[in-house]
């Protein structure tokens, strides 16, 4: 199951520089994980989650496989990309394809790194960006509802209830609004709009791109855009793309002490990938033993027969129940067996919603 997030900016943002950075670091850490580039301008990376360190230590587990979020570095965009500029068209249906969108936004000062709009302002640079996308989602909106009409006159159901839909929705993106700020009614609207694949639906995250200097704390151009963000209800992450291909180039020790020395906890790629899986409403539930521990991703509100389809397909159309355990629950009995004894095992059967950090063995049938 593969989510992904597409990683968009005016040209000379430094988007380049972290998608780069981004694969280097997947790479560098293919022994621990399973790592494909699929094409050149898309790359999986792990996402970091300290509990599957802590459950392959109880489990006594040769391998360690994480869960991964993938990234598509899409062509820079111009304005009147919505109008074919730039690379227009193809620009707006990679943006289609993805779950999720980063916007990357220069927030950095630099005489020697020409701005395409002659100054540096991430907002406005934002606002180009989500005017572009909002445009594409005017037309096509228009250009569907000219054939959803001629289908409602023949009194099709679908085309009836997908052009009111179209209908209310349109005063808003005309207002040049994303489509995500649209309520659906319930959940049975929520699926019809997420079928129209508006690119404005998409959730959004901000990454601020920093100077070196400014890595740690910010600075005044992402506070700005830190705010904005907030207002729009959207994550927004701090880094400097120059550190980061600088990071991907160092083996584990030497990265641990570079972040050190510049006051960070973490690297921005690994913030990148975190908000970016809360972005996508994800949730980890983990299958251990002695062989490997397995970090694996759900949607939140999986069931666990669909959990169990993540691993392979026979396991959800054969699937029985699942013995389930508590991340907590097995810390506290220091393993499998110490939360047996304790009485925390679960037999959960296939209406069992997953819950983020269980732990699971799935009986299955086939």
């Amino acid at each position: 199951m593969g989510f992904n997030c597409g990683i968009v900016g005016l040209p000379n943002v430094g988007k380049s520089t972290l998608f780069n950075a981004l694969l280097s670091t997947a790479a560098a850490e293919a022994a621990n994980y399973p790592f494909c580039t699929i094409e050149p301008n898309v790359g999986r990376v792990a996402v970091p989650d300290e509990r599957l360190q802590v459950l392959a230590q109880l489990a006594g587990s040769k391998e360690i496989l994480q869960t991964q979020l993938e990234f598509v570095d899409i062509a820079g965009l111009v304005r009147g990309a919505s109008k074919g500029e730039g690379l227009g068209n193809q620009f707006l249906s990679h943006i289609r394809e993805v779950d999720a969108i980063v916007y990357m936004l220069r927030c950095f000062e630099d005489g020697d790194i020409t701005h395409v709009e002659g100054s540096v302002d991430p907002l406005r640079d934002a606002e180009i960006i989500e005017t572009e996308l909002v445009l594409a989602d005017l037309e096509s909106l228009e250009k569907r509802k000219e054939g959803l009409v001629k289908k409602a006159r023949g009194q099709d159901k679908e085309a009836v209830a997908t052009l009111a839909l179209v209908e209310a929705i349109l005063p808003l993106v005309s207002e040049g609004r994303p489509a995500r700020f649209y309520q659906a009614k319930d959940e049975m609207e929520a699926k019809l709009v997420r079928q129209l694949n508006l690119l404005t639906t998409k959730p959004v995250m901000y990454v601020c791109n920093v100077e070196e200097t400014a890595a740690a704390t910010g600075n005044a151009h992402s506070e700005t855009v830190a705010r904005f963000a907030a207002s729009k209800g959207a994550p927004s992450v701090v880094i400097s793309a120059k550190i980061e291909a600088e990071i991907a180039q160092l083996d584990e020790g030497e990265k641990k002490e570079y972040l050190q020395d510049l006051g960070l906890q973490e690297t921005g790629l690994s913030q990148i990938v975190r908000e970016g899986f809360k972005l996508l409403q994800l949730i980890t539930f983990f299958t251990v033993g002695p062989k490997e521990a397995h970090a694996w991703t759900v949607k939140q509100g999986a069931t666990a027969p669909q959990a169990a389809g993540v691993i392979h397909t026979d396991f959800e159309k054969g699937f029985i129940r699942a013995e389930t355990i508590a991340y907590a629950d097995y810390v506290a009995g220091k393993g499998e067996q110490g939360a047996k004894e304790a009485g925390k095992l679960r037999l959960e059967g296939k209406e069992y919603k997953v819950q983020d950090g269980d732990v699971f063995h799935f009986r299955f049938n086939v």
